[in-house]
């Protein structure tokens, strides 16, 4: 099975000592591959290094008014400064404190600033067909996420079958948003019938299209799916959340920036550290760019994928990594242009163990067999009895997974095996688990 999969494709493996760093076996060790999503493994690295783990994103409150009585005269600005992490909740709680302020009233404007970032939405290399998908959502300073799996820039579309066959289904989205527009297509049919279900979002807008049949019998179908614009979207919960609270606004909700004002809310995200664990152990796409645009934001005070990248390739010679064997177009390892060695993935995850924040980077990391999915992660079916802990990657012909090992002698082992042109990543899967079994048994 094993020579079948990997006919025609070109397999980089790389093992070293974990306690000395000797290369113990390669195999194309040197040759530049698609990483996958074993770029985060950089990205996380580099964003603890320049961050630290008790980094938090900040999200705003402003307003450049006076408040009379219970009426606040002037406008107000909800300013986000890229916490990926915002949800319902917290909008709520934002409004929450406006409200203790004694507000009841905002007579002006409510804008939504997110320039804490530029506006380039979308990686340079994202495929279309999947900027609609949750994976592929747009990077805003000012956005917010679906739930505690934290998708951000993404809402979940739940569809359930009408009562009666021929009825529309029903559907319902978390969070409750006026922001996209559903069209409903999809119809309710006999139980004997087969279940089709399609959902998209049209390019360029938020007008989702849900067809197909799902009969009367099945539970719910559920899909999240990217919106486009992800300001205008935080914008809509948070208005939302003051109208909950019992503040009313007589002026437009649009994107603006801020000038000059006070503070009159304020919300901090979890720490780098526990965002590490949803980011790397669900593998978040967009966390990964959002890291990406705020070391560039901290260290060249540009807030885009270009200061980002350049403080990852600096920082990455830290640890002795060879740069310029290396492509990087991206925080996420989504680009089909990414080129990385198992040498060089080898020597950083040698290296950062010396770092004081390795536990909190090795912990982050998808423990195989490990059934929760927050912590087994993407390895949770996979390996049972061995003791990995590793990022996997995976696209279009390309699989790869790379971390530590403990061998059968009790040895810690660091790995990467990155896997391109198949005809299958799914079976290179499976020719993953096989070598390392291999590995762990010498």
């Amino acid at each position: 099975m094993v020579l079948y999969v990997l006919k025609g494709a070109v397999v980089g493996i790389s093992v070293r000592s974990g306690s000395t760093g000797e290369v113990k076996y390669q195999f194309n060790g040197d040759t530049r591959l698609k990483p996958a999503s074993n770029m985060k493994l950089i990205t996380a690295a580099v964003a603890l290094s320049v961050l630290g783990e008790k980094h938090r994103f900040k999200t705003e409150v402003r307003t450049d008014g006076v408040l009379i009585g219970n009426t606040l005269k002037g406008d107000v600005y909800l300013i986000g400064k890229g916490d990926p992490t915002l949800r319902k909740e917290n909008f709520q709680e934002l409004a929450r404190q406006l409200k203790e302020k004694g507000i009841k009233k905002i007579d002006g404007s409510l804008f939504g600033d997110d320039s804490w970032y530029d506006d380039i939405r979308l990686s340079q290399d994202m495929i279309w067909t999947d900027e609609e998908r949750y994976y592929g959502a747009q990077v805003s300073a000012l956005t917010t996420s679906t739930d505690t799996d934290y998708d951000t820039g993404a809402l979940i579309v739940e569809a359930s079958p009408g009562k009666n066959i021929g009825d529309q289904a029903k559907i319902s989205l978390i969070p409750k948003t006026q922001y996209v527009n559903i069209v409903n297509q999809l119809l309710t049919v006999s139980p004997e019938s087969k279940a089709e279900f399609r959902i998209k979002r049209k390019h360029g807008s938020n007008t989702i299209v849900l067809e197909g049949m799902l009969p009367i019998a099945p539970p719910t179908k559920r899909e999240c799916i990217a919106v486009w614009e992800p300001t205008g979207y935080a914008l809509d919960l948070f208005q939302q959340a003051l109208a909950a609270e019992g503040i009313s606004l007589t002026g437009n909700v649009e994107r603006g920036r801020y000038t000059s004002g006070n503070l009159v809310a304020s919300h901090q995200s979890i720490p780098l550290s526990q965002l590490l664990v949803t980011f790397m152990k669900l593998s978040n796409n967009v966390h990964a760019e959002v890291l990406l645009k705020e070391m560039g934001k901290q260290r060249k005070g540009q807030g885009s994928w270009k200061g980002g990248l350049r403080v990852i390739n600096e920082e990455l010679e830290k640890f002795g990594v060879n740069t310029d064997t290396l492509v990087i177009r991206d925080g996420s390892g989504i680009s089909h242009i990414n080129l990385v060695t198992a040498n060089e993935f080898t020597k950083l995850l040698f290296n950062i163990q010396k770092e004081r924040w390795f536990s909190s980077y090795y912990e982050s990391l998808p423990i195989a067999g490990k059934k929760s999915k927050i912590v087994g992660g993407t390895l949770r079916d996979r390996m049972a009895g061995m003791q990995v802990h590793a990022k996997t990657g995976t696209l279009t012909t390309v699989t790869a997974i790379s971390g530590y090992v403990k061998s059968a002698s009790g040895e810690l082992l660091v790995f990467s095996i990155l896997m391109n042109n198949l005809l299958d990543e799914r079976k290179g899967k499976q020719v993953e688990d096989r070598l390392l079994e291999v590995i762990a048994n010498q």
